[in-house]
């Protein structure tokens, strides 16, 4: 197929920002995961309650923590690592492709095209059913964390506020909304290069409908002067003499 380079360099810089995007998701996300030691803090339930904790602050007096009833579903975390780690991985493989087809001055196939398209579309799907998630559940564990807007402070401020969990919370807020933003941005790029693969795929195909033409035309042309040449001169009749009188 005949290359378009705009088209190839737009969606090389598409996979160029979503390896950026899946990275800033992957990277918090696993940082999250370290320090609620793999357990996933989208979805989790609790409530908060108040006791005499002094042998294990060191205050005297009652000392008001969280407890947390349930952790939320892993698969929750999961599914927002998996899609950051897909994007990267795929980013890297199909740069790489439209880097070689930008030296070699030829696109993808009309089949190669249009599985781009479909793969494209279902990521894209996914991806933005991740960011949903995400954003659901630290909405969710927010409302944990803050008892419902009932604490004096806000879900960003609580990670400096002691909660007394056997988990690291000094950071949540921050690495969970690096990583929600992020995966928002990944779902932008998939969009982009959904359109992207639809714009290479009508380009191969009106270049599939062009193409056989010419060939076709002169392989008919061909036949026809072959024909032409190789048939015989056909005899002239032999002339009737003439009488004179």
């Amino acid at each position: 197929m005949e290359l378009d380079r705009r088209l190839l360099l737009a969606h090389c810089a598409a996979h160029a920002l979503s390896m950026a995007a899946g990275l800033l998701a992957v990277v918090p996300m696993a940082l999250s995961g370290s320090a609620f030691k793999g357990r996933c803090a989208l979805f989790s339930s609790g409530y908060w309650t108040t006791e005499d904790r002094g042998e294990v602050t060191g205050r005297q007096g009652d000392v008001s923590y969280l407890v947390v009833r349930q952790w939320g579903p892993p698969a929750a975390c999961q599914l927002a690592t998996f899609v950051g780690i897909f994007t990267v991985l795929y980013g890297a493989a199909q740069g790489w492709r439209s880097l070689f087809y930008l030296h070699g001055r030829h696109d993808d196939t009309l089949f190669s095209s249009f599985l781009t398209v479909l793969l494209s579309v279902c990521v894209l799907f996914l991806s933005g059913g991740a960011s949903v998630i995400l954003s659901l559940g630290l909405v969710s564990w927010c409302d944990t964390v803050t008892d419902h807007n009932r604490q004096p402070y806000s879900c960003a401020e609580s990670q400096s506020v002691p909660l007394y969990l056997d988990v690291n919370t000094s950071s949540f807020y921050t690495e969970l909304s690096v990583a929600q933003a992020a995966l928002w941005a990944v779902t932008a790029l998939w969009l982009a290069q959904s359109i992207l693969a639809f714009l290479r795929l009508y380009h191969s195909h009106s270049q599939h409908l062009r193409r056989p033409c010419r060939p076709r035309e002169k392989e008919l042309l061909l036949e026809h002067s072959l024909s032409d040449a190789g048939s015989p001169t056909p005899p002239h009749p032999p002339a009737t003499p003439t009488i004179s009188a």
